[in-house]
């Protein structure tokens, strides 16, 4: 394993990037300048976990405005939407840390593309 210009080897550095979600991928994709896979992991998360805090933002103003009017049964369906993609965002946390530490880079379909973008 390499070392990152931050003092640390890429693998363990590329787990830390998924840790907080996108905000330990900005900070790593701030402050470490040379390593590929580390500030590849670090936009990835910064992608992925950002896209998926807007998507729970959004469940939650339209199942909060859709609650204010009445329609109870679409709130209650999209609470349980977001139980199901809270759950999958877990699974999908641990998998791309679990994946980083193996050296492995995992590419989210999508995210990776914008991912490159930021590097």
């Amino acid at each position: 394993m390499e070392e990152t210009s931050i003092g640390l080897d890429e693998n363990i550095a590329g787990a830390l990037a998924y840790l907080f979600g996108f905000l330990t991928g900005i900070i790593l994709l701030v402050m470490e300048k040379d390593n590929r896979f580390v500030r590849f992991h670090a936009a990835q998360s910064t992608v992925v976990f950002g896209a998926i805090l807007v998507l729970f933002i959004l469940l939650s103003v339209v199942s909060t405005v859709l609650g204010l009017i009445g329609l109870g049964i679409i709130t209650f369906i999209l609470w349980l939407l977001g139980i199901v993609v809270w759950l999958l965002a877990i699974l999908l946390w641990l998998y791309l840390m679990f994946t980083a530490y193996k050296g492995n880079k995992t590419e989210i379909p999508g995210a990776a593309g914008l991912a490159e973008k930021l590097l």
